[in-house]
């Protein structure tokens, strides 16, 4: 199965975006990969959002769907909010990378996000680095400390209530693996002598840090290059990356270089009415409204994902074709 539809609109005739001339572009446009049991849609996705343009094609984990899902296993750490049925059988999401590096040799390839807290530290690390060296320098990590009991009981090497600190020592060894050999480590856990590891990243692999929580605005201020926010309505963003952006400053980095890259999680395309209207919900021209806001609150890459409004792969694509269209005919 091969899916390359038409780049239409502001898309159009340009079958190799990027190349040659230049653009007054600023805002960067990805989009999800449906991470499907069957491999063939990521690698066809993929393909297809190069030639309409994307900038960027993004993947999420997901390990298992838990049948019993009241009190604490509920959505998001909600409780009794049920999961959706597909994360029953979600790709992995390095293979899904690993798959859609193969298929393009352009667009950035980033995770949104990998629950870091669920891997051994020095084995996670080198995959990512894996991808990176073979993509030529485009993978964007997006991290996250995770929020389900069931995911962690099953796999994690320290408890839920330690998923902040996990995080934490996974940038640490992670800094380490990705570095000039040799290797050197050693916390209470874990202990790396002097050795080679490699393959190295193509590139210093850009770190991004989900969440908007306190805890999790200082982490990425004082460690990541940039923040992956998903949810807050545009009027919020503006004000939490003027304060990130001001932790980034007390943390002695510079403010101006770290990114923001928003998820837009796609519900119904469907029109509603304005008043009342949250956001991120209703028509494509409806929800492009509101990634324009975010790029006036400062975001500089979005990335939609249209899963839950496409019936098949077809559908799927002129999806993502369409917002790709009406941003850029937006002027974003």
């Amino acid at each position: 199965m091969v899916l390359v539809r038409r780049a239409s609109g502001a898309a159009a005739g340009n079958a190799e975006p990027g190349a040659g001339g230049t653009s007054s572009i600023s805002l960067k446009v990805g989009v999800g990969l449906p991470q499907l049991k069957s491999f063939d849609p990521v690698t066809a996705v993929t393909r297809a959002a190069r030639a309409i343009g994307f900038d960027s094609v993004w993947v999420f984990e997901r390990l298992l769907l838990p049948e019993d899902q009241s009190g604490e296993p509920g959505l998001y750490g909600m409780p009794g909010v049920p999961w959706p049925q597909r994360y029953g059988g979600i790709l992995d999401p390095l293979v899904a990378l690993t798959l859609a590096a193969a298929a393009t040799d352009r667009v950035e390839l980033g995770t949104c996000v990998l629950v870091a807290p669920l891997h051994v530290p020095v084995r996670l690390a080198r995959t990512p680095a894996s991808i990176d060296a073979a993509s030529g320098g485009r993978l964007v990590a997006g991290l996250g400390t995770g929020w389900s009991i069931d995911e962690f009981a099953a796999v994690a090497p320290r408890p839920f209530a330690e998923r902040g600190a996990a995080l934490d020592e996974f940038l640490d060894i992670a800094a380490a693996v990705w570095g000039a050999d040799p290797v050197s480590l050693r916390n209470e856990r874990y202990e790396i002598a002097p050795t080679e590891v490699g393959p190295k990243p193509a590139r210093r692999i850009p770190v991004y840090v989900g969440g908007h929580s306190d805890v999790a605005l200082r982490r990425a201020a004082r460690r990541a290059d940039g923040w992956l926010p998903t949810g807050l309505p545009p009027a919020a963003v503006g004000g939490v990356l003027t304060r990130l952006r001001q932790m980034t400053a007390d943390a002695g980095r510079d403010p101006s270089a770290m990114g923001c890259t928003f998820q837009v999680g796609v519900s119904s395309t469907d029109e509603v009415p304005s008043q009342g209207r949250k956001p991120y919900t209703g028509s494509v021209e409806q929800i492009v409204g509101d990634i324009a806001r975010l790029a006036e609150a400062g975001v500089d890459h979005v990335f939609v994902t249209v899963a839950n409004v496409a019936r098949d792969m077809d559908e799927y694509v002129d999806v993502a074709a369409d917002f790709h269209a009406r941003i850029r005919a937006a002027g974003l």
